[in-house]
């Protein structure tokens, strides 16, 4: 059995970064990826629960240390069809109550249509993603062009499960100084959801 070790992530959002994303160019080529997600946001957790290539991922928020970081931990990545045992798991992470489920099983249109869109404390985003990686002092380093159901934003994040490396990349990268904030935070002050 493979052992995650949660890493600790530090990230801003801005209008523009174009001009840090070319800074980046130095280190080397980026890996680039571009994904189309859907999150699900509740009005009563900040858990991170994401929708990505047809799988329910959620992490949690295990961590904020003294610089402000934070460590995530995976804690569910389940496929569709999902079962109502899943679901209920998913409804307590989310800390909302379960709409009456008629199903044992839900594929990925009718978990949306039947069981989240129902939740009037819940709210569903579509996020697209195109991100830019590079390794930087053995951080994966990104700047990334975001959009949360349409409105367009760019984000840069250091990643490593040293928190002084996390720290010390970005302070090279001449990031100190911005606002640290996670996606779920940045997406419910989007989309206007407290």
């Amino acid at each position: 059995m493979t052992i995650i070790i949660p890493r600790w992530e530090w990230r801003t959002f801005a209008d523009d970064m174009a001009e840090y994303g070319k800074s980046l160019t130095k280190y080397g080529e980026a890996k680039i990826k571009k994904t189309e997600e859907k999150y699900i946001l509740s009005q009563q957790s900040d858990e991170n629960v994401k929708i990505r290539f047809d799988v329910v991922d959620v992490k949690s928020l295990r961590n904020i240390n003294s610089d402000g970081l934070e460590q995530w931990d995976p804690i569910m990545k389940e496929g569709f069809p999902i079962n109502k045992e899943n679901l209920q798991k998913l409804f307590a992470i989310l800390k909302v109550s379960l709409p009456n489920l008629e199903k044992d099983i839900y594929s990925y249109e009718e978990f949306l249509e039947e069981v989240v869109k129902p939740c009037q404390q819940l709210r569903i985003v579509d996020v697209k993603k195109e991100r830019y990686i590079y390794s930087i002092n053995d951080c994966a380093v990104e700047y990334a062009k975001t959009e949360f159901d349409g409105k367009h934003y760019e984000t840069a994040c250091v990643e490593h499960i040293d928190p002084a490396i996390v720290m010390q990349t970005v302070e090279e990268l001449g990031l100190l100084g911005k606002t640290n904030i996670n996606y779920i935070t940045a997406m419910k002050k989007s989309v206007g959801l407290k």
